[in-house]
């Protein structure tokens, strides 16, 4: 007899939601395997904002998931726009350019809404997203396509969610132990893992194994042998613990890598943000209102389309740029027009203020002839037109050799203001191989009996960038599937 009947491997979103699901689905005795300390646990789910993207139909089909809405946001349904899997399908094949899985994206969008749903049920509570994609228009606050619902309190509050929910399952949730290989009897079957705890090595046993932990992020010499330069000195957005382990497991055993390992989602963060996440300022980090202004790098230039599309659909691509650049660092530059359209976590930063363009690029550690040149030929090429930062406005530059596509207004309204920012990682898009069971499927194209992943472990789903809200949505999808695919076992 197995000492138990599901192990999971890591404490996330993905993998709490997996421990959940397969004790719902009849599984008697499922153990959480947390390599972090109890102070430290969850991995990079405790960092997020909690963002949950979702295919609905009607603005009134998120009233049961945030029944308190009216009373937060009053109006709330007259800003949600309808996000049906068409749209969802949209977005997730135009910015991985059309190289997100079919299959896995099939399973991701067509159960995204009964999953969210499923998580209420099991007591994760949610509420709008106002801080992260809220924007008020006259008496109305507006909404990014998709990006409206996240969990209440944030990552924070989803983690601190899921252990409770765990726990009163009856969830063996063990801290300080780590996962180091996995065990297969003489027909390959995973029979469970070798561990390390405070009493050194042993083996615990189990009828199916779940991988839920993580991608290798916070693993210097893997991110610059797969992602290269300047990938190895980035600053972690999340948790120092994801070092790769459940995909180096998996491989060892036979596991087929799927996915772009030379990929992973990167987000603009505060320049002086520690090496890895702030288990208090979490994702406050972030500085994601920048089509809304201007980037410059260290050379005065400027290096992308700001208003390429709105933050949620290019954030997740545009750290890494920034940190492509020379020093690895730049600067968002905001006039006080939109002073109010920066989202609430630009006050955990220290902005660069002066009362003119010229002072403000004196006061910046940027070549400064070329950087007030460039602010000046911006302010030159910005075109007449209204300025709605509710949709994508068309109010451009023109005649500029890299243009500004949206929301385009001159820099001329003080005083001004500059946020030094550098490319967080958060999370890597290279993975492993699994099937509509999450099984995970070896290199001879067959499942390994016994073995499932989920979260960031799952390879093909991202390619260059996501759609903000995905990550958690797709390690919710794929836990709930793997927990109940492992119980079956």
């Amino acid at each position: 007899m197995p000492d138990v009947d599901v192990i999971v491997v890591g404490a996330g979103n993905a993998a709490l939601a997996a421990a959940v699901s397969a004790r719902e689905q009849g599984a008697g005795r499922v153990v959480v395997l947390e390599k972090a300390p109890r102070a430290l646990r969850g991995g990079n789910t405790h960092y997020s904002g909690g963002l949950l993207r979702f295919a609905y139909d009607r603005p009134e089909d998120l009233l049961p998931l945030v029944p308190d809405a009216e009373r937060e946001v009053p109006g709330f349904p007259a800003g949600v726009e309808p996000y049906p899997q068409a749209a969802f399908w949209r977005d997730l094949r135009r910015v991985t350019e059309g190289r997100t899985d079919p299959e896995l994206a099939e399973i991701l969008i067509g159960r995204s809404f009964d999953t969210v749903r499923w998580m209420a049920r099991q007591g994760i509570a949610m509420e709008p997203a106002v801080s992260l994609s809220g924007v008020r228009v006259g008496n109305t606050v507006k909404w990014s396509p998709g990006a409206i619902i996240r969990a209440r309190h944030e990552g924070v509050g989803l983690s601190a969610m899921w252990f409770k929910v765990a726990e009163a399952r009856g969830v063996d949730v063990r801290y300080d132990t780590r996962a180091v290989r996995l065990l297969q009897d003489g027909r390959a079957r995973v029979t469970g893992v070798v561990v390390q705890d405070a009493d050194g090595f042993r083996e615990l046993t189990a009828r199916a194994v779940v991988l839920g932990c993580g991608g290798f992020e916070a693993n210097p010499e893997w991110r610059a042998r797969y992602l290269g330069r300047p990938w190895d000195h980035a600053k972690v957005r999340g948790t120092r613990y994801n070092t790769g382990d459940g995909l180096r497991m998996a491989i060892e055993i036979g596991a087929l890598p799927h996915g772009q390992w030379t990929g992973c989602h990167s987000t603009p963060i505060d320049a002086d943000a520690p090496p890895h996440g702030d288990r208090t300022l979490t994702d406050k980090t972030n500085r994601l209102s920048y089509p809304f202004g201007v980037l410059v790098n260290a050379r005065g230039r400027r290096f992308v389309d700001e208003g390429e599309d709105f933050q949620f659909y290019t954030y997740a691509k545009l750290g890494g740029i920034i940190l492509s650049q020379p020093g690895g660092v730049a600067f968002q530059i905001f006039d006080a027009k939109v002073a109010g359209l920066l989202e609430a976590r630009y006050k955990t930063g220290s902005p660069i203020v002066a009362d003119s363009l010229k002072a403000l690029v004196d006061r910046l550690p940027v070549e400064r002839a070329a950087g007030l040149a460039a602010l000046e030929a911006y302010n030159r090429a910005v075109e007449p037109g209204g300025f709605d930062p509710t949709v994508k406005d068309g109010l451009a530059t023109r005649g500029l050799d890299l243009p500004k596509s949206n929301w385009a207004q001159r820099l001329d309204t003080p005083p001004f203001v500059a946020y030094p920012v550098t490319g967080g990682i958060t999370f890597t898009f290279g993975g492993v191989r699994i099937d509509d069971r999450a099984r995970v499927i070896s290199t001879s194209w067959a499942p390994i009996p016994g073995l499932y992943a989920c979260g960031e472990m799952v390879g093909g789903l991202f390619h260059g960038n996501y759609p903000g809200g995905t990550g958690l949505m797709s390690g919710a999808v794929f836990g709930r599937l793997a927990g109940a695919s492992a119980a079956g076992e």
